[in-house]
């Protein structure tokens, strides 16, 4: 599919400079000629400059929308040739040619920067047939089909590894070359490499869904979604043009009624007035401005879905941070196993794993890698879950609960008070205490860089989670993080940013950022929404507003650093923009600015728009 467009443009681009060289000769030839041989080289190398732009006015006016650039350069051009002004008509149309083939170097270039990220697009998946490996599409593969990856190749389908064990390499997905080892048991994420070894895995998700299809589409959409700043400038174009062209009509008509002038000289003057209010630098540099925000965006690893995303990330009041997985690891280490007089840790601790068995929480998950053993389930029955609680389950006709202080207490267990910190597990067997469990999640690394970067920028931070509240507070307190709110569930997290909203500054923006799984309903909620990444859930990605690849928290003030500058230059781009056209216009409708002039101020104002839009890609 990007290759097609790929090879389209190029073969524009080639069209567009051949047509450029040839136009100019044409010009060129006809200087030297004179009379009607020289009438026709002029219209000849008017028409090969020009053709397109003539055709494209023509088509918009028949669907009604007559005022747009090409109308005004039309018209300005024909109306030149008309009071046989030929030079300057051909070369209007050059230079706009010319203008025209940067702007597309641009739009390519910062399309180039997403289609690199984009290279996790895998091409093929591996089958074996008959003891041979055979090469389908990635989009003919079913769900529960088993797809082999030998050594460097792509993983072209999410699912989980069945045989063999290889180490692969992330860096395409988070932008992070950390190597990662699987094993059988594994998830399988498509779009990583296989650096060495050879996998067999079992497709969990179709083509469609995969995490690489998924990302993929958010680039391929994220043009879709305009910021207010893109609209107001369609707005603009839309008002500006009828007052041009106006202007234009009683520029031509008034002044030689008043003053008696030649009619021929105020028509020309109309027409420069014309080809000077042409509004190519603000209509190119406004969304080229924000398309290379997006690109500059996705080469750090960070996704965003929308220009208007873009623009409410350069104006945030707060940003609230879920706990696990966001600002700490997310995966739990037991510290430490207590167990109750007359038991002992190993008991504890499989008592546990097996109450825990059929939940995916990073807790029940840390309890379960701690159990080196295998766990039967046709000992568990009637297992029942309380949502950020924890398990009462039968476990070979006993009745195991584990979970927090809560739990104990609506069941009437008594616990000893335990005070290390962490998030403590308790478990009882048959109304019975038998032991405690204390684990610790790890702070990233970089969560502390991030919290101070965004309190420099006067942004505000908050933290939800549903650990307990001392808990809370000690992470809190070691990144400096203003406000708490703990042991919310998934919806308490959706009121408080709720409150959160309702409180903050006009204009500004409430970001929350969250590694997923029950975090959906928020991020959709929150002004911007960030996920933390690739490898977070995908509910996660679908409702969020930006993607932040290597679930690094630095990467937030990273990503509203970029924002702000990417609004900077598109603001600086509307001011340039405009400031040099009113002036210009002055100078036209007094007749001290050329026709030839007004064409370089236009080309040579959206080329400085889009040379400075480019920065933003860096």
């Amino acid at each position: 599919m990007c290759d097609h467009h790929h090879h389209n443009s190029k073969q524009n681009d080639k069209l567009r400079i051949a047509r450029i060289i040839l136009a100019l000769i044409a010009l060129g030839t006809a200087f030297l000629n004179q009379g009607s041989l020289a009438a026709g080289l002029y219209a000849a190398a008017y028409l090969i400059a020009g053709a397109d732009v003539l055709y494209k006015a023509f088509l918009h006016i028949k669907k009604g929308k007559i005022f747009d650039e090409n109308f005004l350069m039309g018209a300005a051009t024909l109306g030149a040739f008309a009071i046989k002004e030929y030079p300057e008509a051909v070369m209007v149309m050059v230079l706009y040619q010319i203008g025209e083939y940067f702007q597309d170097l641009a739009v390519e270039k910062s399309r180039r920067s997403i289609t690199e990220l984009m290279d996790i697009s895998p091409d093929y998946a591996n089958i074996e047939v008959n003891g041979t490996l055979v090469k389908k599409s990635p989009a003919e593969i079913c769900v529960g089909e088993i797809i082999v990856v030998t050594s460097g190749e792509k993983i072209p389908l999410d699912g989980t590894i069945i045989e063999g064990n290889a180490i692969v390499d992330t860096a395409a997905l988070t932008g992070e070359s950390k190597p990662r080892k699987l094993i059988p048991g594994d998830k399988a994420i498509s779009g990583c490499i296989n650096t060495n070894g050879y996998l067999k895995i079992k497709v969990q998700k179709p083509f469609g869904e995969s995490t690489v299809s998924k990302i993929l589409e958010l680039v391929e959409h994220a043009g879709e979604k305009k910021a207010k700043t893109e609209n107001f400038i369609t707005k603009f174009a839309g008002y500006y043009t009828p007052v041009v062209v106006l202007g234009a009509a009683l520029l031509a008509v008034i002044p030689p009624i008043v003053t008696g002038d030649a009619f021929s000289v105020w028509i020309f003057r109309a027409l420069t007035f014309l080809v000077i209010s042409c509004p190519c630098a603000l209509v190119i540099s406004v969304p080229l401005g924000f398309f290379a925000g997006l690109g500059g965006a996705s080469r750090k690893g960070i996704l965003i879905k929308g220009s208007n995303y873009l623009e409410l990330l350069s104006r945030p009041d707060t940003v609230i941070f879920d706990k696990t997985g966001t600002l700490t690891k997310g995966s739990f280490n037991i510290v430490n196993i207590i167990p109750s007089d007359g038991f002992t840790k190993e008991q504890v601790i499989e008592y546990a794993a097996y109450a825990e068995n059929y939940s995916n929480h990073p807790i029940a998950l840390s309890l379960k890698a701690a159990y080196h053993k295998e766990i039967n389930p046709s000992f568990i029955s009637d297992t029942e879950e309380t949502a950020g609680k924890g398990v009462k389950t039968l476990i070979n006709g006993e009745i195991v609960i584990a979970g927090n202080a809560e739990l104990m207490n609506k069941y009437n267990i008594n616990y000893p008070q335990i005070t290390e910190e962490g998030t403590i597990v308790y478990v009882a067997k048959n109304e019975e205490y038998i032991g405690c469990i204390v684990i610790a999640d790890e702070i990233k690394e970089d969560s502390l860089e991030a919290i101070t970067e965004l309190k420099k920028a006067r942004i505000k931070t908050v933290m939800l989670t549903g650990d307990s509240e001392s808990t809370a507070a000690v992470t809190a307190q070691k990144l400096g993080i203003n406000k708490v709110f703990a042991k919310l569930l998934p919806l308490d997290k959706v009121e408080k940013t709720e409150m959160i909203i309702e409180n903050k500054q006009k204009n500004k923006s409430v970001i929350f950022v969250g590694d997923g799984i029950n975090d959906a309903p928020v991020l959709t909620r929150a002004d911007i929404g960030i996920a933390m990444g690739a490898l977070g859930s995908d509910a996660a990605i679908d409702a969020a507003d930006v993607v932040i690849m290597d679930d690094k928290p630095s990467q937030i003030p990273a990503a509203i650093k970029h924002a702000k500058r990417t609004m900077t230059i598109v603001k600086q781009n509307i001011v340039f923009a405009l400031s040099i056209k009113i002036l210009f216009l002055i100078l036209g409708a007094y007749g001290i600015m050329t026709m030839w002039g007004a064409v370089f101020a236009d080309a040579g104002v959206a080329l400085l728009a889009v040379v400075n839009s480019l920065r933003t890609l860096r």
